[in-house]
């Protein structure tokens, strides 16, 4: 018989950011269907920018401050975005993309324990500031999907790397330091 491996168990550090994570993924999607069909069918604007307040103030609690976030951090462009309900989503495409894959990079890293690594997950931004710096810089348009791919893979890298920031500095070890044994 094998020498069975101790699992390390899964961080508090771990499961408040998969919590944070899920918890806004779940609101960009609820907040649409909170809303009648059809009431918000254009929220293009800037990025830093509080543009849609108008649209804003006619929303329930709830549904505004989800879509107050997305006004302040998104461009939130209508033809760069999906619908849910008649409604345009609080995000474009590609940040649901980012939101959807940071739950799941958290996902993998608590279930698969990849052993702590920055260049894999640096290497995953790639394709979006590829695909984002092509639109920002020449005519090249970008489809809604590979937005939300490229978002996605974006995504899982953040979390990925999120994990190692969780697992060497938030996390106490033996010795009362967030470092790992024998760093």
């Amino acid at each position: 018989m094998g020498v069975r491996k101790e699992l390390r168990p899964i961080t508090k550090a771990e499961i408040v950011i998969l919590a944070v994570f899920a918890a806004l993924t779940l609101a960009v999607f609820l907040a649409p269907f909170t809303l009648p069909p059809g009431q918000v069918t254009d929220l293009s604007g800037k990025v830093g920018t509080i543009d849609n307040q108008a649209q804003i103030d006619r929303m329930n609690p709830f549904a505004a401050a989800v879509y107050f976030f997305g006004d302040g951090n998104c461009h939130q462009i209508a033809s760069r975005s999906f619908y849910l309900n008649g409604n345009e989503m609080p995000f474009c495409s590609r940040d649901v993309g980012v939101f959807v894959g940071l739950v799941a990079g958290m996902v993998l890293a608590i279930v698969a324990r990849p052993k702590p690594r920055i260049l894999l997950p640096l290497l995953g931004l790639l394709p979006m500031a590829i695909d984002g710096g092509l639109q920002l810089v020449s005519a090249y348009e970008s489809s809604n999907l590979l937005r939300l791919a490229t978002g996605l893979l974006a995504g899982v890298s953040i979390a990925l790397l999120l994990h190692v920031f969780a697992v060497r500095v938030l996390e106490p070890r033996p010795g009362g330091t967030g470092a790992p044994e024998g760093q």
